[in-house]
């Protein structure tokens, strides 16, 4: 019994760790990562659409600056 349970910890754990590593090769490749940042972009635009020419462009500056951001990797 004892060892039934240790074999089925051992494949539990690499279980957990192979998904979890699927999950993030998934989540941070670059077309994921374009995909959240272009959204985040639209949401910004979508808030300034009625907006005057000055705060459309000061809004819009700021949308690109998050996006750029968001788009690159931290440099760790």
């Amino acid at each position: 019994m004892n060892r039934f349970r240790i074999i089925f910890l051992i494949i539990v754990i690499s279980l957990i760790s192979y998904f979890s590593l699927s999950f993030l090769r998934k989540y941070n490749s670059p077309e994921n990562i374009e995909k959240r940042c272009t959204s985040k972009f639209e949401k910004d635009l979508k808030n300034a659409v009625s907006k005057s020419d000055e705060e459309w462009n000061l809004i819009l500056d700021e949308a690109d600056i998050n996006f750029l951001e968001c788009i690159s990797f931290p440099q760790n």
